[in-house]
Order: structure tokens, then sequence, then C-alpha cells
């Protein structure tokens, strides 16, 4: 299909924000802390997107915050069902691919949560507070949307085929290298947050790394896995945002790319979301700015010979990513 003649893409990213009435909210009183982290969270914006995105490669997850006893804001986490084909049995954000039938990447991640916790789409209940910039993931672009559960009577229906468990983490500890719970006398230490670095190459074969944290969720000894990968990566930006602090911990190593940067270079080097972007008639040429490749590299990466290396290069990445995580975990 020429670009000419493709079809519009559609504003994923359209929202609709509702007042917020936290002193009419069944939920406990808030923190100063709180009240300053969901301040903070209501009027984020993320930056206008230059990429056009294929559609077939989108995704959102939803951040599901609620208050806690003490007024503390926690997330809802929920372990994979150890039935799933991809991450079975891993600490997750509920979310999937975008459906035909979403109109925006809220919907999309509304209704994977009321599709595997029963989390109601009640934009009263569970009102927006924002949208977090995408992020690249193996083979999806990733969307954040950060709802506020009003009404903590509410409770979870989760669907057994994708959820084995759901439970709650406080979100200003992904700021932290420190426990947020106490460890048990007899278990054997283990830091709370640790990360490692992931090699890989970018436009011209530059060596470039990213960085993966993992917390741990103290429910290890249930069978819960710690919060790692993706996941532990936009939870880290959602209380950065939130709370307006940085980690006490270095996110990324020197040199990293942008997300929009690892996105445009994905969109040109994988095949995968290449032939998204050549079925959906999605123009290249903002992609093959934004990374900073020349029309001869990406002649390169569209023929058969590119094709080839950066399957060769995915799975040289993907064998070092499951090295990398066992010997971690």
């Amino acid at each position: 299909m020429s670009s000419k003649n493709a079809p519009k893409p559609m504003n994923l990213l359209k929202y609709h924000r509702p007042k917020i009435r936290l002193n009419e909210a069944r939920i406990p009183p808030l923190s100063q802390e709180s009240k300053r982290c969901l301040r903070n969270l209501a009027v984020y914006r993320p930056q206008k997107p230059k990429l056009i995105l294929p559609r077939s490669k989108c995704a959102a997850v939803l951040v599901a915050l609620f208050v806690g006893r003490q007024g503390d804001l926690y997330v809802l986490l929920s372990r994979r069902s150890a039935n799933l084909r991809t991450y079975a049995g891993d600490t997750s954000l509920p979310g999937g691919k975008v459906d035909p039938e979403d109109r925006t990447l809220e919907d999309t991640a509304r209704r994977e949560a009321y599709e595997e916790i029963g989390l109601p789409r009640d934009r009263q209940k569970v009102p927006l507070l924002c949208i977090l910039d995408p992020v690249l993931a193996a083979e999806l672009v990733v969307t954040p949307v950060v709802v506020l559960i009003l009404d903590n009577t509410l409770r979870p229906i989760l669907n057994a085929a994708e959820v084995a468990s759901l439970f709650s983490h406080p979100l200003a500890s992904f700021l932290s290298s420190n426990l947020p719970f106490p460890q048990e006398p007899e278990s054997v230490e283990v830091p709370y947050h640790t990360s490692f670095d992931i090699p890989s190459t970018g436009p011209e074969n530059k060596k470039i790394s990213f960085r993966v944290h993992q917390f741990l969720t103290g429910r290890e000894a249930g069978g819960i896995k710690p919060v790692f990968g993706l996941t532990a990566g936009i939870l880290i930006r959602v209380a950065t945002i939130g709370y307006a602090r940085e980690p006490d911990f270095e996110v990324n190593p020197r040199g990293t790319p942008t997300q929009e940067q690892r996105i445009a270079w994905a969109l040109l080097s994988r095949p995968a979301f290449r032939e998204a972007c050549i079925m959906e008639g999605i123009d290249l040429s903002t992609a093959r700015r934004i990374a900073g490749v020349s029309e001869e590299e990406d002649r390169q990466l569209g023929g058969d010979k590119g094709s080839v290396r950066e399957k060769e290069r995915r799975n040289e990445f993907e064998g070092r990513w499951r090295k990398l995580r066992r010997s971690k975990l």
C-alpha cells in the first residue's frame, strides 16, 4: 500500500481527563506526599509524538494506583498464569495489544485490565491521571496509562487463564534501593534492588547498552517473581514523575539512546516492525532522522541482507538476555 493511499492513522493518544474529587472518594485520607504525587501525575503530559507507529505493533498497560491505609500510594501488580506461552509466572501490569475496537490506548489498557483482573472501566471510579511516553518492548511499543482507583471497596475478579494472583507494592519504593518491607530473619540476604546492563548495537553497528532493573516483592517465598525489566522501568518512570525526584540509583548508563530513538531504530531494523510499517503505509523518513540512519544504511536494513543481519542480532541479544536473567534471578 502506498503512503499516498494509506488510511490516516487514528490518534490513539486521545483521552478524557475527568475532574477528580478526592474528598468524595471512598479511600483513606491521603498523605501530603501522596497528594503532591497525584497532582504531579495529573498535570503530566507526554511529548507530542513525532513517530507514526504501526497500530498492529501498539500495546498499552494500566498502572492502577490506590491509596493504602496510611495514605500512601500503591500499584496493583499481577502474577501471570503459569500456562501462558510467554512470560509465564512473571510479575506484570495488566495490558496487551490494541484491538480493532479500541479507539485509544486508554481504551486498550482499561479493556485489558477489565479482562484480566476485573477492574471496572468506570472513568469516575477509576479516573485517568496521565498517559506516559511509549516504551519499546521486544516486538511491541507499549504505552503506560496511569489511573487512580477511587473506590477501595472494589474487589478483583481474576481471569485464571491469564492471571494467577494479584498483589500491591508501594509506588515510592521504585525510587529506592532500600527494602520497603521487613526481611524474614531466616531468609538469604538479597538486595531489594539490582540492575544489570545488556549490550546491543545501534545504527552503523555502534555499541550501546541499556539497563534492566529488578525489585523484590517480598513474596518470593510464595513463588512471586520480582518486578523486572519493562514493568520495573515503567514504574520507576511513574514514581519519578509523581514524586518529582530521581531514584537513589542510576537508571540508565551513559550514552543510552532515548526511548524515541530506540523505537525509531526498531521500526527500521526489526523485520516485524518494518513489515508492519509497510503494510500500514507508514513513511519511515522520520524514523530515519530520529535514529540517525542514512538512506544507504536504511536500504541495507530493508533488504534481505539487513533482515538476516537483524535476525542474527536478535538471536544473539535474546540469548544474552536469557543467560543474564537466569544468573540474576
